[in-house]
């Protein structure tokens, strides 16, 4: 070998080493950047002929295993749908709460009907009646709470579903944006690898919305798609996603109703039986929560509130004159969805109202108070609890009030067990996946261990650079 192959060789190595140690350095720095891929650095050697020899650095090369993030992606667009789920779920549970707790639906009926025992064994005692009264208006106004509360999460579910569609339409522009640059950068030979950190990292979070495929196009370019086969990007124009949220949701509007709006794809509505393409995610989440599961949830409230305004109109001071049109709980709108919400004491037996509470132990509609020791009346009240009634739309197997509370108690606690189950297989399945990704990304030791290797290269090339400068001193002081 002559001394010029060995000086190339030795430069080259050099420059390689060089360039290693950058590529380490950028490695150890962005550990833990969000969307940073670990860098190698691909060489190859050069022609002895041509190039004089040594090695080439061809650039760094982002090591991303595609398979392994593109199930991480699915994995995590899971978690963020089942964490979603399971956080209206638990509100709604929460809100119910369980038997035997201060607040509870289940304590507050059991109250009523103690106060109402109470109040039939002394009829006379105003103080007694005040009781059933007001455990009667606690009992209401459990229900206007829970049925706000459901229609509230419905309201925030679709609030969040406008955003999250403002997010993805942002994150597909920006990703059109970055598929230009990358195309430009590698045209010119230029690394482009901080800006495909930068696109990975936009498709991590909008696979959180929906679950995104990626697939590889010309250029350096990437084309999306869902889970399910929607196309969001393929080439340089994004697709086009639309929704108005109406604000403040209620009762009264159901899915496909003109109030409640639907997801736009490039202009285009996408009525419910197509949302299959957005399946799974967050926005999916939401859609499930402000179409279907706030809904159900409603509807059950309703139905146990309906069965409590019936249970006490079958309540007359005259058994044989049959359901009048208002009892201890009355409706202004009845039978129209909301009745969770309206349900409240009648006005005949609320001191605040202009009533007197009396009227509990007399009727409704008596125009003066009756025999003070009659309790007959208040003793059907209680009974009228405890009698078996179907309410449907919770059940057509006949119950009691309390039965009734507790099966609606039930259901509550039952989806939000079934949806936190979810949510841990989730979160299981996206950990296995986090930490196959980790296996493949920095690690600092391996880091490490890679400069030493370098170190020891420069040095080696070093060697030989001083070996050939003093050989060339040699020949020169030879002649």
């Amino acid at each position: 070998m002559s001394l010029s192959n060995a000086l190339t060789n030795a430069v080259s190595g050099l420059v390689a080493a060089s360039r290693g140690t950058e590529v380490v350095a950028s490695n150890l720095a962005n550990a833990a950047t969000p969307g940073y891929a670990r860098r190698e650095l691909q060489m190859a050697a050069r022609p002895l002929v041509s190039g004089g020899g040594g090695v080439h650095v061809d650039g760094a090369v982002r090591m991303v295993q595609g398979a392994v993030l593109a199930q991480a992606r699915l994995a995590g667009a899971e978690t963020a749908r089942a964490e979603t789920l399971a956080g209206f779920h638990k509100s709604v549970s929460d809100a119910i709460g369980v038997p035997g707790e201060a607040g509870s639906l289940t304590t507050l009926l059991s109250q009523l009907d103690g106060a109402l025992v109470a109040a039939a064994a002394r009829p006379e005692s105003e103080a007694g009646l005040s009781q059933a009264v007001s455990a009667a208006r606690d009992l209401a106004r459990a229900y206007n709470t829970l049925g706000a509360h459901v229609q509230d999460a419905r309201s925030a579910a679709d609030r969040a579903i406008g955003a999250d569609v403002e997010a993805l339409n942002s994150g597909l522009k920006r990703m059109a944006e970055l598929n230009r640059q990358i195309t430009v950068q590698m045209a010119g030979g230029k690394d482009s690898n901080a800006l495909q950190d930068e696109r990975q990292r936009i498709i991590d979070g909008l696979s959180l919305v929906v679950p995104l495929k990626e697939l590889p196009r010309e250029g350096g370019r990437v084309a999306l798609f869902t889970a399910e086969g929607g196309v969001l990007l393929d080439g340089f124009t994004p697709a086009s996603l639309e929704f108005t949220a109406v604000g403040l949701v209620t009762a009264d509007m159901s899915a496909g109703s003109p109030a409640l709006g639907l997801l736009r794809l490039n202009g285009e509505p996408v009525p419910p039986g197509q949302m299959g393409r957005f399946a799974g995610g967050r926005l999916a989440a939401n859609f499930q929560i402000r179409d279907l599961d706030s809904p159900l949830a409603q509807a059950r409230l309703d139905a146990a509130a309906a069965d409590l305004h019936d249970r006490f109109a079958a309540v007359t001071p005259n058994p044989t004159a049959g359901a009048i049109a208002s009892g201890l709980f009355t409706d202004a709108f009845s039978g129209a969805p909301g009745l969770a919400q309206r349900i409240v004491v009648s006005a005949a037996v609320d001191p605040a109202a202009g009533g007197a509470v009396w009227r509990l132990r007399d009727g409704m509609a008596a125009a003066a108070p009756g025999p003070v020791g009659n309790a007959d009346l208040l003793m059907r009240m209680q009974e009228a609890l405890g009698g078996l009634r179907a309410a449907p739309g919770i059940g057509a197997v006949p119950r009691s009030a309390a039965s009734l509370a507790a099966e609606l108690t039930s259901l509550a606690a039952s989806g939000r067990l079934s949806a936190e189950r979810d949510v841990t297989t989730a979160t299981a399945q996206s950990s296995t996946y986090d930490t196959m990704l980790r296996q493949d990304g920095v690690d600092s030791d391996r880091e490490m261990e890679t400069l030493l290797a370098l170190e020891r290269a420069y040095a080696s090339n070093a060697k030989v650079l001083q070996t050939v400068d003093d050989m060339i001193q040699t020949i020169l002081r030879l002649t």
